[in-house]
């Protein structure tokens, strides 16, 4: 009599984050983890594996990543840490706004070399940056890319580079480019809403939004744009639609018509305090802008808070259909409770 042999194990992809330790690069770690799927880490810090393994809460879920020690500056590092890899997410970000132009370049050309060599398809999560108020208040994939600031040029450089990589005769590099709105989750330290609406790690008292009440905002909870980017690495391994060499795509996330909405859904996030909801001072940060880099940088961004700019993801609908949605209070709830903003009794 024959005997059957079990089908083998389903192969899922390798994948190398870069920036797994930020905010979306670590959410799309543990999603990964979650799933099965081998994950690599580029980090410069020696001792990250061994911190991770400890077992530390504030790591929970990244026990599975293979760390690869390197710098993203370093062309080498980056290009042995992707050897055999399928997929490469660039989520490397200069910190506080500072340097772009000397370190987001560098950096992605580095991925975009190993990306070549591996054979893998680049991911670029992407941002409204790129757009300035001409772009429209329904932006899609085409929309014109005239931004206002310096991080925005460098945005549309940084695409360019990827559109330049998939025309290249020889050596093509397939990649896909995800724009969001701004993150917010549970870990997301350069991210609007837990440096500037609350404050991590303190009860809620007040919101601070920096925005004109009834100006429209798009946001992106971290956890759904993280299994959009899972459902767009399955769909392209399985080949069962095939993407164009270098694929832009909008996450359309939770497009707010009323900017001031996302305040209010922290105030409902606590309903045993009344929180107060205060405005940004701009007027003092354009005072102080010239002696403080940061907040100089933050003026720049000023305009995507009085511009409403909402994504049209029409295209990413076609491929994984309907985005991943948290409902907006339940993701403002799980983002508060991560970040410590909540007290267990506050919270129901």
């Amino acid at each position: 009599m024959m005997t059957l042999s079990p089908n083998p194990p389903e192969r899922h992809p390798t994948v190398l984050i870069i920036g797994a330790t930020g905010g979306l690069g670590r959410q799309l770690a543990v999603r990964l983890c979650e799933l099965g799927w081998p994950v690599r880490a580029l980090t410069r810090h020696a001792g990250m594996a061994q911190t991770v393994r400890s077992g530390r809460k504030a790591d929970a879920g990244l026990q599975n990543v293979q760390w690869c020690l390197g710098d993203a500056m370093h062309a080498a590092d980056v290009a042995a840490a992707a050897q055999g890899v399928d997929f490469i997410v660039h989520a490397a970000n200069p910190p506080r706004y500072q340097h772009w132009r000397a370190l987001a370049l560098p950096m992605l050309r580095n991925a975009v070399e190993a990306a070549r060599s591996s054979g893998a398809r680049l991911i670029l999560p992407g941002n409204l940056y790129n757009f300035g108020p001409d772009a429209g208040a329904l932006v899609n994939e085409s929309s014109p890319q005239n931004p206002l600031t310096r991080k925005g040029a460098v945005r549309v450089e940084m695409e360019r580079m990827l559109a330049d990589a998939a025309a290249h005769a020889h050596a093509p590099v397939r990649s896909i480019v995800l724009r969001a709105g701004d993150f917010f989750g549970g870990h997301a330290p350069s991210s609007w809403f837990q440096t500037l609406l609350v404050k991590p790690g303190r009860e809620l008292k007040q919101v601070v939004y920096p925005g004109e009440p009834d100006v429209g905002h798009a946001w992106a909870y971290l956890p759904d744009l993280a299994e959009a980017m899972v459902q767009l690495m399955r769909l392209d391994a399985s080949q069962a639609t095939r993407m164009a060499p270098c694929e832009v795509l909008h996450f359309a996330g939770h497009w707010l018509p009323q900017g001031i909405d996302m305040a209010h859904a922290v105030c409902r996030a606590a309903p045993h305090r009344a929180l107060a909801i205060k405005r940004f001072p701009w007027l003092l940060v354009r005072i102080l802008s010239p002696v403080v880099p940061v907040l100089r940088e933050m003026l720049e961004m000023r305009y995507l808070w009085q511009v409403p700019l909402r994504l049209d993801a029409s295209r990413l609908a076609q491929l994984i259909g309907p985005e991943p949605h948290t409902p907006l209070d339940e993701a403002v709830r799980a983002s508060l409770q991560s970040l410590g903003c909540l007290t267990e009794a506050g919270s129901r």
